[in-house]
């Protein structure tokens, strides 16, 4: 069972070094289930590693996680089942068409009409008319969205979305951010990770700072405001933030 029925995440104190460099200095969070969550840094503050130990292809050093209602480290398996990742390159066979991608992707996870499935993910996200092109011929904003269309084969719970807009021109950076508002209205919760503050401020439920390692704060983008009254936006508080640790 959930420790917190409504979350879909809970973390608690998880650690991970690499030799003697610590990356995650005991990250707590509690993630909500249908709820667009961010977690923002800048790029080594730890968040592609927590990404990594929450999809399970990284053990965390320490502390514990459940996802889903079920504890990270013993039901694996179980975990992979309700997730789905998108990394920060899109992982799509540039060889073949879109149409392709996504049968290949319906059919590895056993479902029963991979072509049905393909075609409702391709006019889901606007790719219909690209659907029989090499995906090589495709856009970057293409190749995003086709990425998190072959990440929603199978009706995941939960998507991780790590940096999904990095390398996109403003154009298809703004069409991304519609599509990963939709995700919600499906019932779907998104973990998404960004540097961008105007990333954050556009989408998120719940925003985390991470800071080298360190959730150094959280809540929506009005709580922390309240939190730092002498700050009149988001980026000045993310600035307020690095600048006192680094003073430290």
């Amino acid at each position: 069972m959930l420790l917190q029925k409504e979350n879909i995440i809970t973390i608690n104190n998880v650690r991970k070094a690499y030799k003697d460099v610590s990356v995650l200095d005991g990250i707590n969070l509690q993630i909500k289930k249908g709820e667009i969550f961010c977690l923002l840094g800048s790029n080594g503050a730890g968040k592609t590693t927590l990404v990594n130990i929450l999809s399970t292809l990284l053990k965390a050093d320490d502390g514990t996680a459940y996802i889903g209602g079920y504890e990270l480290q013993k039901d694996a398996k179980n975990v992979r089942h309700i997730i789905s990742l998108t990394g920060q390159y899109a992982a799509v066979d540039g060889f073949l068409t879109g149409r392709e991608n996504l049968e290949l992707i319906a059919n590895l996870r056993h479902e029963e009409n991979p072509k049905a499935v393909a075609e409702q993910m391709l006019h889901q996200f606007g790719l219909t008319d690209a659907a029989d092109r090499q995906t090589s011929t495709y856009s970057g904003g293409m190749r995003r969205r086709l990425d998190i269309a072959m990440s929603l084969v199978g009706e995941p719970l939960l998507v991780f979305l790590d940096e999904p807009t990095t390398g996109l021109d403003p154009q298809s950076r703004i069409a991304m951010w519609e599509t990963i508002r939709t995700l919600t209205t499906q019932g779907v919760t998104v973990f998404l990770t960004t540097q961008y503050i105007e990333e954050a401020e556009q989408l998120a439920d719940h925003i985390a700072i991470l800071d080298k390692g360190i959730i150094t704060a959280e809540g929506t983008t009005e709580e922390l405001l309240d939190q730092y009254p002498d700050a009149k936006t988001l980026e000045q508080v993310f600035l307020l933030i690095v600048e006192n640790k680094e003073a430290q």
